[in-house]
């Protein structure tokens, strides 16, 4: 006889179970393979570009390569823009030169409108110091019309018919200018 005891046969239900839990843990480590293999495969793909870089990093940092490249470089792109910008340093020196004249005329025109503006405002002052004079003359020169007009008119055959009024002679032989009440 043997060394080991004998164990009953588990029952077919067992069995079955048990099976399955076997497929099913055969199906989930064949998932896991399955992820596994997908990772293998995409970090294979970033090795390669990672070679990749490293070739061209290789021969980016190559001195030959790298001074024939930055030649090229100043032969090709660097000169065409220093003309550039030669020319564009003409350009803006000669628009600095514009906008300097402009800005000087528009200076002596500012000056020359202060000072006209500087005049008026003394002949405003001049005007006003007078005002009270102009205002006084008229007064006078009311006063004195109201007293000859009258006068004037009466002394004046055809102002006295204006007037709508008649000229006759007094008793006395003087003119006047008389106006008849109907």
């Amino acid at each position: 006889m043997s060394d080991q005891p004998a164990f009953p046969a588990p029952p077919d239900d067992d069995l079955r179970e048990t099976v399955d839990l076997m497929g099913k843990l055969v199906a989930r480590m064949s998932d896991r393979v399955d992820t596994q293999t997908k990772i293998l495969k995409d970090l294979d793909g970033t090795v390669a570009e990672a070679r990749s870089a490293a070739f061209t990093a290789a021969e980016q940092t190559d001195p030959e390569h790298y001074g024939q490249l930055v030649g090229e470089t100043i032969d090709g792109k660097i000169n065409d823009n220093l003309v550039r910008m030669g020319q564009m340093c003409v350009d803006l020196f000669n628009a600095s030169n514009r906008a300097e004249d402009a800005l000087k005329k528009a200076e002596e025109d500012k000056s020359a409108s202060l000072r006209q503006v500087w005049d008026r405002e003394q002949k405003v002052k001049q005007l006003k110091s007078r005002l009270p004079w102009f205002g006084l003359g008229a007064v006078v020169l009311a006063l004195a019309l109201s007293v000859l007009l009258p006068r004037f008119l009466a002394s004046n055959v055809s102002a006295c018919a204006v007037l709508g009024a008649s000229w006759t002679t007094t008793t006395t032989g003087v003119d006047a200018c008389v106006f008849y009440v109907e």
